[in-house]
């Protein structure tokens, strides 16, 4: 098994910046890519990022040019860069990772909480 644990979010001003972690334990060696989706009060759960194994990164549109994600492989975890944030960035924030390069997510993290005040 694979555990994922997020770090980082907070209260920031629309504007702002965060960088969000998510640290990988267990069987990391089984792991491909690795992803950041994002629930929003009363809203479904969307995909904001991933990145495979090759470092080869994807974003959403409504995050790209805004947020950049990378993963340190020695270290088992991957980073998503949060930049200009406005109130609708509001969620909270997953980090997921699977065995496959595509397909579902195995693991998933608890979220953290990303609040952006107007």
């Amino acid at each position: 098994q694979v555990q994922l644990v997020e770090s980082g979010g907070g209260l920031v001003q629309a504007g702002g910046s965060l960088k969000l972690s998510c640290a990988a334990s267990g069987r990391t060696f089984s792991l491909d890519a690795m992803g950041w989706f994002r629930q929003a009060p009363g809203k479904e759960r969307e995909f904001v990022a991933s990145i495979s194994s090759t470092g080869g990164a994807t974003f959403a549109d409504s995050v790209s040019g805004r947020f950049t994600m990378s993963r340190d492989a020695d270290k088992n975890t991957a980073s998503l860069e949060v930049n200009s944030l406005t109130p609708e960035d509001t969620a909270v924030y997953y980090c997921a990772a699977r065995r496959l390069t595509q397909g579902e997510y195995d693991f998933w993290g608890q979220g953290t909480q990303v609040t952006v005040s107007s």
